[in-house]
């Protein structure tokens, strides 16, 4: 390598700390900052009201990337709970600083008096805010409702028709414990009377070892043809996918690492088949890496296919691959309104049912569990239950 090339390049590695620090500095500045002038500034309230909530939002600013740090660097459940929940309570408020301040400039606009108007903006901002973190913690908590869905699949046998699968994805079971949840998720999973029943990943945010307690009641999951786990996103932080599939297995669950399975019913038969998630192979994880060749490899292509894939935009190789219907999760709905603006960008499902190709289906559920902060606001949770219908 030439010395003109190696000094940009030397010269692009040690600026990437400061780009990096930089930039998280600016967004927590935003983060914090805004709800801190709509809030303590622009309601002009008595100097020790200011004072104090001054003090706050310096000291929630302080202490929220060393929380973070704590609890998913070093892997401490109380500081991930902590910072989490307020990630979550901040994006809350951050959110409805922004649409205040748009109402305090119409009204300043109009000829509002500025205090007054500061002090309308500031309270009708803590009470939305403080009304939707209750509301948001109470949704991502419960049990998920069912949702249920009929779903043609053309090239499904007349035998196959009245098929009910169940999905259920992004558990996330993480620093809150959530056992009696899960075992209460297993309770309306089995109460739904399941042909097939499937996790399309994200099972939990730790390791196996971490997480067993919440995970162990999807040991206790029927299904009277078959039970498919694949991994998600979530499972390979940490080189963790291996671990869980192996521990699915020792569940009872078909651990579909890039690859399929065969069910019958009523003399038809359907394709069961599952790879890894879209991450696995930047991972680092050895053998790992969606690979939906290998899914099917050995596979009769007269007989439909039903996949498992963690996230939606790994639709594009299901309809290369004539897949007639892809079961995904990951977006979680956007969890936190108007967080699903973001992941639309960067996938072609939100939630629901969705067509891709001639052939292709895409169900891609909002999940049953939450990820890092503890709030559903406007994307409730859910246990999905499609019913497949044959085309004759």
């Amino acid at each position: 390598m030439s010395t003109d090339t190696a000094v940009p390049t030397t010269r692009r590695s040690a600026l990437r700390p400061l780009l990096f620090t930089g930039t998280l500095v600016l967004v927590l500045g935003l983060l914090f900052g805004l709800p801190w002038w709509t809030i303590v500034l622009a309601a002009d309230w008595p100097a020790p009201v200011t004072a104090a909530g001054t003090v706050l939002a310096v000291a929630a600013l302080a202490a929220f990337p060393v929380l973070m740090f704590l609890g998913h660097f070093r892997g401490l459940d109380g500081p991930a709970r902590v910072a989490d929940t307020t990630l979550g309570v901040v994006w809350v408020v951050f959110t409805w600083s922004v649409l205040g301040n748009l109402a305090y400039l119409v009204a300043l606009l109009a000829g509002a008096d500025a205090a007054v108007a500061g002090r309308v903006m500031s309270v009708g901002v803590l009470a939305i805010s403080a009304a939707l973190s209750v509301w948001g913690y109470t949704e991502a908590m419960r049990v998920p409702r069912v949702k249920r869905v009929e779903i043609t699949v053309p090239r499904l046998g007349p035998g196959l028709d009245g098929t009910r699968v169940v999905l259920l994805t992004d558990t996330h079971y993480g620093p809150i414990d959530r056992a009696a949840w899960s075992r209460a998720v297993t309770g309306v999973v089995n109460e739904l009377d399941a042909d097939i029943v499937v996790h399309t990943g994200d099972i939990a945010d730790g390791t196996v070892d971490a997480r067993r307690e919440q995970a162990a009641p999807l040991g206790d999951i029927d299904a009277r043809l078959a039970r498919g786990y694949v991994t998600g996103n979530h499972e390979y932080i940490g080189r963790g996918g291996q671990s869980w599939l192996d521990h699915m297995t020792e569940l009872g669950w078909r651990s579909l690492h890039n690859r399929h399975t065969v069910v019958e019913r009523g003399g038809d038969r359907l394709i069961l088949a599952g790879i890894d998630d879209y991450t696995a192979r930047s991972s680092g994880s050895p053998g790992h890496g969606a690979d939906l060749g290998a899914a099917l490899s050995g596979a009769d292509p007269e007989l439909p296919v039903l996949l498992l894939a963690h996230q939606p935009k790994q639709i594009t190789d299901a309809v290369r691959h004539g897949v007639d219907l892809q079961l995904s999760g990951h977006t979680h709905g956007g969890q936190i309104w108007p967080f699903h603006l973001l992941v639309k960008l960067d996938q072609p499902a939100l939630a629901g049912l969705s067509r891709h190709g001639e052939r292709t289906q895409l169900y891609t559920s909002r999940g049953a569990g939450f990820w890092g902060p503890p709030l559903r606001v406007f994307a409730p949770s859910e246990i999905s239950l499609i019913t497949l219908r044959s085309g004759a």
